[in-house]
């Protein structure tokens, strides 16, 4: 697989950041099949996955527009689902 290099970092501003861990959290409650509760727990592994998803995609010199790309769904298949995310306590 090729993977598109920038001559800068991958940099998100906090609305976007926000947006990718609303949209990680999302696919995380579907995945519980959406009970009502759970919802606090699903933010908060999101926020894990995306700041680690991220920081591996820097490491990778990943750029913004192969991001766009894959879309954040296969990202997080890709960069943030390695080791198993503990639910908090």
């Amino acid at each position: 697989m090729h993977t598109e290099r920038a001559e800068t970092t991958l940099t998100l501003s906090a609305e976007e950041r926000h947006e990718m861990i609303a949209v990680a959290a999302y696919y995380l409650a579907e995945q519980r099949g959406f009970p009502g509760e759970g919802a606090l727990d699903d933010w908060i592994v999101a926020e894990r996955q995306i700041d680690r998803m991220v920081e591996r995609m820097r490491e990778d010199g990943t750029n913004r527009r192969a991001l766009e790309r894959m879309g954040l769904r296969n990202a997080l298949k890709l960069w943030g689902q390695d080791e198993p995310e503990a639910t908090p306590s």
